[in-house]
């Protein structure tokens, strides 16, 4: 079998090639100094994403996520809560928001840990869940 052939000369073909490679490396750099503040910025953007399946409101706004950290080493932990115990979505909720985490870009791994303490309460919506839901 022979080698493709290309009207472009090797000399352009080996200059894309190396320019890609630097333009990756720069990128690959770049991320690495995000800072844990930009990380969990990006992981509470995507949290936002998520929405309780029995209430039209984000699971952030809602109040559940008690807690976002980000390590060192770049793995982050996210403690949440339910609206109750008994909630349909325990077992598909905490990881949903596991995986939406885990894909952040610059986030290595994800752990979500789920808590009742303290337990939920309407209180902790935002105003804008507040609103939304007709509660103000």
């Amino acid at each position: 079998m022979e080698p493709e052939k290309t009207d472009a000369p090797v000399s352009d073909t080996i200059s894309d090639t190396i320019s890609e490679t630097i333009s990756d490396a720069i990128s690959d750099a770049v991320e690495e100094t995000v800072s844990n503040e930009v990380l969990e910025d990006r992981i509470l953007e995507a949290i936002k994403t998520i929405y309780d399946p029995e209430i039209p409101v984000n699971i952030y706004d809602l109040g559940l996520i008690y807690e976002i950290k980000v390590f060192p080493d770049r793995s982050a932990f996210v403690l949440m809560t339910l609206t109750a115990p008994g909630c349909p979505v325990a077992g598909s909720l905490p990881q949903e928001v596991e995986n939406r985490v885990r894909d952040v870009s610059g986030i290595t791994d994800a752990r979500v840990q789920l808590t009742f303490d303290p337990p939920y309460t309407m209180d902790m919506m935002s105003e804008e869940a507040r609103l939304d839901l007709g509660f103000m």
